[in-house]
């Protein structure tokens, strides 16, 4: 069995996960991962699929035939052992450069993105666009976390930020 890293992007119709779904089982495949969006009309997934590798080209071509369908994919190997892994939320008033501000100051300290998650909304009270993010990070220890912590309030004054668990 061969693990490959899928990227997918469609525009959107019903149906389309069950379509894709049926193909990676039809050809042996097991659906280890995903995350699966729909964003302005179009369809977007990221698979991690393991397949025989008699099958893998032939999947390929099955996926391949959904009409309008970019597809993309990489080779992967098992991921290495856990590192400990904190989640945050944070909520700002949105405006340009957030997301390099934030990827900054955890660049800088040396953390890695494992999982990132941004929206935009509009405040029902208020009316003001807001900037939403969830993320997963891989931290070295608690004294890393902490000056993580500190940094991300640096961004802005308007900066609300949670540490999930």
């Amino acid at each position: 069995m061969l693990r490959y890293l899928v990227t997918l992007q469609v525009a959107d119709k019903p149906g389309l996960v069950e379509q894709i779904a049926h193909s990676v089982s039809r050809h042996g495949g097991n659906w280890l991962d995903s995350e699966l969006r729909h964003i302005d009309g179009i369809f977007a997934a990221i698979l991690l699929l393991e397949v025989p590798a008699a099958n893998w080209d032939t999947l390929l071509e099955n996926l391949e035939c959904i009409e309008g369908l970019t597809l993309t994919y990489a080779k992967t190997r098992k991921s290495q052992a856990p590192q400990t892994i904190r989640r945050y939320s944070l909520v700002a008033y949105d405006r340009p450069g957030l997301v390099h501000d934030i990827s900054n100051k955890i660049n800088e300290l040396g953390a890695n993105i494992e999982r990132l998650s941004t929206h935009y909304e509009t405040a029902s009270h208020t009316g003001v666009a807001l900037f939403r993010a969830n993320f997963s990070l891989s931290v070295k220890d608690e004294a890393a976390e902490q000056r993580l912590t500190q940094a991300l309030y640096t961004i802005g004054d308007d900066v609300v930020l949670d540490i999930v668990d």
